[in-house]
């Protein structure tokens, strides 16, 4: 479940007025309903003026990311600034690949833009396929393919 913790507030130099993640990923036992982890989905503002010298960890953006759950990994968007309902510093060009038994992120991978839709999977050939739709106000709609190593 990709879960969007806080609404930004208009506090102090534009940084949210509650405290981390701002946007995370949970992994729940659908048959017990406990939680098995939870990992911050995106940056957030670490790199603003007034954190930067603090080297955070991850803090999670807001926005509309959307998942992909494959047998070993689940893949996340961290969702583009063109979203209508977009919250100010929402929004990634980055696709989260995390070992979906225990969330740690085992790929970054830097798209064109932002992605304005859910990641989607197939075969072909023998390889499997994610294909990502992006754009944002400087970047044309398009999709991107990504392909696993041969």
């Amino acid at each position: 479940m990709v879960h969007h913790d806080h609404e930004p507030g208009p506090g102090p130099q534009g940084l949210p007025i509650t405290r981390p993640p701002y946007g995370r990923i949970t992994a729940i036992d659908l048959t017990t309903g406990d939680h098995l982890w939870m990992v911050p989905n995106g940056d957030g503002p670490r790199q603003h003026p007034a954190l930067r010298h603090l080297n955070l960890p991850p803090l999670g953006h807001m926005g509309r990311a959307a998942p992909l759950l494959t047998k070993t990994l689940l893949f996340v968007t961290e969702g583009s600034a063109t979203g209508l309902s977009l919250p100010p510093g929402g929004g990634g060009r980055w696709l989260g690949a995390y070992d979906k038994r225990t969330g740690r992120r085992v790929a970054r991978i830097p798209l064109p833009a932002g992605a304005t839709g859910a990641p989607m999977t197939y075969m072909h050939g023998g390889r499997q396929y994610i294909v990502v739709a992006v754009a944002e106000e400087d970047h044309a709609p398009e999709l991107v393919a990504l392909a696993t190593p041969r």
